[in-house]
């Protein structure tokens, strides 16, 4: 990794953040940043990468937001020019007479406001964790593209209607129980952009596993920034220990061949021991606290992660665990995994009742259905729920292993 590339992954949000709280504008902010950075990438191989990287892009974006700032004062001929030049200058003098100093707050608080404007409630959850990965990570547009599935102009497009919301919202902190919503829906944010990467996509497009590193990312930083007297300080915790989790098996998720391995055929010895290890250090602490969404999660993915073979895994916990998601959430989906994990501790039938009434779209609820009758020997209606399941399913990876599961049926109609 070149030092402009390194400066790119470690800094930009950082900086960003400075650079918003100083000019409250995200448009000035993001360009003068992303000039400072191209001057980098143009200079630092001939001359050298400076003693303190993170001072020189700053200082660099800072010139550039003033040429812009003074070129919009001269275009808007109405302003009094003399004024605002004499403002614009004393801001150049101030800037310059700290251009060299290391001695910049990188504060907490400047990061903590950017990923908390992120997630400001006028944006849609999607919105919110695309421009959070643009703006807090330095992540490109192309590839937060990838990661939620649009074309590059579509999400390019997401982003500028997203920033154009924010143009006027405060950059102030919120306090007190604005603070801990912002927060929570920051996680939620976090969590959505890592989930968008290990959820198969439309086509051939399987796992998105580097995408969904950089979730991991925004989630640290997210921990990172946050209060940690307040109550969501489990909730990091455990969000970043489950994504931790699941992120560890990305290396046995896919085959040579680019087909999805399900969890029970995964090779273990291929999972990440040193994620798994960090994520069960995070929560220990909170072991025995009460149940939250988060932290039930993580409890979940940790109990396939200690075991030593899917054969050991020990059902009947993780089926607690999901029955203690259940009635905190009432998701769906929630059930739905529930129904598995008891049909794995008590039986086909146990799972199958679970199902019943279920109202869920797409074509997993048929999928596990139509699993659970070929276990216990009922082809005919296995099968019409596999065909159901195929119908809804749109990544090609998903429907290769339903076509396999479909030839173990036998088609009594044929």
């Amino acid at each position: 990794m070149s030092s402009v590339e390194d400066a790119w992954r470690n800094e930009w949000g950082r900086l960003l953040a400075l650079l918003v709280a100083r000019y409250r504008r995200l448009d000035l902010a993001e360009d003068g940043l992303g000039d400072a950075f191209e001057a980098a990438a143009r200079t630092w191989p001939t001359d050298g990468t400076p003693g303190n990287p993170a001072a020189w892009l700053l200082t660099a974006a800072r010139r550039r937001i003033l040429d812009r700032l003074r070129a919009e004062a001269v275009a808007a001929r109405r302003l009094p020019l003399l004024a605002v030049e004499a403002e614009l200058t004393e801001e150049a003098q101030r800037v310059m007479a700290d251009a060299g100093s290391t001695g910049d707050s990188w504060g907490y608080d400047e990061r903590l406001r950017l990923v908390l404007l992120c997630a400001h409630p006028a944006l849609t959850p999607e919105s919110a964790a695309a421009l959070s990965l643009r703006l807090v990570m330095g992540v490109a547009t192309e590839d937060i593209a990838r990661l939620f599935l649009v074309p590059t102009p579509t999400m390019a497009a997401r982003l500028t209607r997203a920033r154009k919301r924010l143009a006027r919202e405060s950059f102030d902190l919120p306090t007190g129980a604005d603070l801990e919503g912002r927060l929570a829906m920051a996680a939620d944010i976090a969590y959505l952009a890592f989930t968008a990467g290990y959820a198969p996509g439309s086509g051939s497009d399987v796992l998105r596993p580097d995408e969904a590193a950089e979730a991991i990312r925004l989630a640290r930083v997210l921990r990172e920034v946050a209060p940690r007297d307040t109550p969501l300080g489990a909730e990091l915790d455990s969000l970043l220990a489950l994504m931790l989790l699941q992120h560890s098996r990305r290396e046995a998720r896919v085959d040579d061949s680019g087909g999805l391995v399900l969890l029970p055929d995964q090779d273990r010895r291929r999972w990440r021991s040193d994620e798994v290890a960090e994520a069960i250090d995070l929560l220990t602490p909170w072991a025995r606290a009460p149940g939250t969404p988060y932290l039930l999660q993580a409890l979940i993915a940790a109990e396939h992660a200690v075991a030593p073979s899917a054969a050991d895994t020990d059902w009947p916990r993780i089926a607690r665990h999901y029955g203690e998601l259940e009635e905190i959430t009432g998701s769906p989906v929630v059930r739905l995994n529930r129904a598995v994990a008891v049909a794995e501790a008590d039986g086909p039938v146990a799972g199958l009742a679970l199902l019943d009434g279920l109202d869920l779209s797409g074509h997993r609820l048929p999928a596990v259905r139509g699993q659970l009758l070929l276990r216990l020997g009922r082809d005919d209606e296995a099968r019409a729920e596999l065909l159901r399941a195929l119908d809804a399913c749109g990544n090609e990876a998903e429907r290769a292993g339903l076509r396999r599961l479909l030839d173990g049926t036998t088609d009594t109609a044929g």
